[in-house]
């Protein structure tokens, strides 16, 4: 159970991280980089920081991890059982329209 309660606790640290400057770009929307990733599917520079964020903070934490992030694809780890699993700002079309309804998702394999 120990292990478990450390894994939340390194995923809470990498999100609040990682949130405070994806909410001062949430406050300039308007001068957000956007762009298209396919129909109805969009990518912004706060997605790209964010992923890199959390690829950073993540790996650190727990450097033999794979990862998966929706931006960068899946990078493989030394530890086959173990991948983080990440959207970076889950709800990108909201958050391009300044709509609040987003988060951080972040899970672990």
């Amino acid at each position: 159970m120990a292990l478990a309660s450390a894994l939340v606790s390194v995923m809470i640290d990498a999100v609040r991280k990682t949130a405070r400057p994806m909410l001062r770009d949430f406050g300039e929307v308007s001068q957000l980089q956007v762009s298209r990733k396919g129909p109805g599917d969009f990518v912004t520079a706060a997605d790209i920081k964010a992923e890199e964020s959390l690829f950073e903070l993540l790996l650190k934490a727990r450097p033999g991890y794979g990862f998966l992030g929706e931006e960068r694809g899946m990078v493989e780890g030394t530890d086959k059982s173990h991948t983080w699993i990440v959207d970076p700002i889950d709800g990108t079309t909201n958050f391009m329209h300044a709509l609040p309804h987003f988060a951080i998702s972040v899970a672990l394999e």
